[in-house]
């Protein structure tokens, strides 16, 4: 590493590729390992969380790091992609370290931890953490508010203590890069104690994206946790089916509860999904899909389609129904294809493009037969249509993939390394 004393704060190393000394990207950084010595002693680094192809979370250790620059980690290149389980006596420093309320020993002044700084030790290739960057003032002031300052890792006191009611504002910031499945994986590994907090802290709308991409129990956990009308709010966040899928998973009496506090058109939709066959076309869809008039424009059109909130399923179509707009729709006219859409001039009405010669999907539609039309038609979204025509809404092709594969696939390794490790334990 050039310069080897040089200090690094570890929140710009959350989320830092992972390089072999060829340059291929072998994984990502998620956590540091730290341990805790006795005294005001600096804690010694003793390796990297990184998470590889398959989400496997292993543990990389310092001695097998050649380089920490411009936001990237270099490695020997050798890994050991052993499942990384924390030992009693280390320390995550991301997920325990940071947010954490510490004293200042001189003075005494109750502080917040924003972020440590770690340095390689001189002619060695130990790393300790030597630095704390911390803020005075109440917990749950603002990041900008209150006095900032870095000080010695000896000039506070309380990382030894277990934690009690520990904040989650620098774990949160730290994160707020990563992709909702990415920082659900990371709170899937956090405790749940942490996990609890680091969710209390999102926004309600971050919340409702990660829950849509945890593990069934994580998701209960999580909403369990969380008041009711906060609750309420984050599954009005939430799409509609993800949504009623978390609702049928709780008790009957706390799920109308949670249905009589959320607003009403939204509480209608989850309810709407809620009365179809889980495995059918019905039970899968999204009551939200693009829906035009007749008389739109392709420019209308793409102006729904270059909405930030929209799946690339979602947005790969828009459906053209006959007034109201909104599922159930009236008579369905028909779908217009991104592609189509990017054709023809601005000025195009959409019904006069519009593709009728696939048949729609109705409610009732089992999942395999979903499955087969998805797939003999390269579609990634179908509408779903009732008796009367109407549009009911349109089912995913990632809806369909969460059905299809094992209910433990968020938490089951696959890609590459899993299957290497397969094969070598048959």
């Amino acid at each position: 590493m050039a310069g080897g004393a040089a200090r690094i704060f570890v929140s710009h190393l959350a989320g830092a590729p992972v390089f072999d000394p060829s340059g291929d990207q072998v994984g990502r950084v998620r956590d540091l390992v730290a341990m805790l010595r006795v005294g005001r002693r600096p804690p010694r680094v003793l390796g990297l969380v990184v998470e590889v192809i398959g989400r496997r979370r292993i543990f990389l250790p310092m001695t097998r790091v050649t380089g920490v620059e411009s936001g990237q980690v270099i490695t020997t290149g050798v890994l050991n992609v052993r499942r990384f389980e924390q030992r009693p006596t280390e320390r995550l420093v991301l997920g325990e370290l940071l947010d954490r309320r510490v004293r200042l020993v001189d003075g005494g002044d109750e502080v917040t931890v924003l972020d440590v700084a770690m340095r390689q030790l001189p002619a060695r290739r130990d790393w300790e953490i030597d630095r704390v960057f911390v803020r005075r003032g109440a917990r749950g002031a603002l990041r900008r508010k209150g006095e900032t300052l870095t000080v010695e890792w000896s000039a506070v006191t309380g990382f030894s203590l277990e934690e009690v009611g520990q904040g989650a504002e620098s774990l949160v910031a730290t994160f707020e890069r990563m992709r909702p499945a990415d920082l659900a994986n990371a709170l899937h590994h956090l405790t749940p104690k942490r996990r609890a907090e680091v969710a209390a802290a999102l926004h309600d709308d971050r919340l409702a994206d990660v829950l849509e991409e945890l593990p069934e129990d994580d998701r209960i956990e999580i909403l369990g946790k969380l008041k009711a009308e906060r609750a309420a709010d984050v599954l009005e966040a939430m799409d509609p089916d993800d949504a009623a899928d978390l609702l049928s998973e709780l008790p009957e009496d706390e799920k109308e509860r949670l249905l009589t506090l959320m607003r009403p058109d939204d509480a209608a939709d989850v309810r709407r999904l809620m009365s179809y066959e889980e495995r059918t076309a019905g039970g899968l869809m999204t009551t939200e899909p693009i829906v035009l008039r007749p008389d739109a424009t392709v420019a209308d059109a793409l102006a729904r389609v270059r909405q930030q909130d929209l799946s690339p399923a979602l947005a790969a179509q828009v459906y053209v129904c006959r007034p109201p707009d909104e599922t159930p729709t009236g008579k369905f006219l028909g779908t217009v294809h991104f592609q189509r859409l990017l054709r023809d001039p601005p000025f195009t009405l959409v019904s006069a493009i519009v593709d009728t010669d696939l048949e729609p999907l109705s409610p009732d539609t089992p999942l395999p037969v979903v499955t087969s039309h998805l797939a003999a038609y390269n579609l990634v979204a179908a509408p779903v249509v009732d008796d009367s025509g109407s549009l009911l809404g349109a089912v995913t092709v990632d809806d369909v993939l969460d059905h299809l594969l094992p209910e433990d696939w968020r938490e089951t390794e696959f890609g590459p390394e899993a299957e290497r490790e397969a094969a070598h334990g048959a």
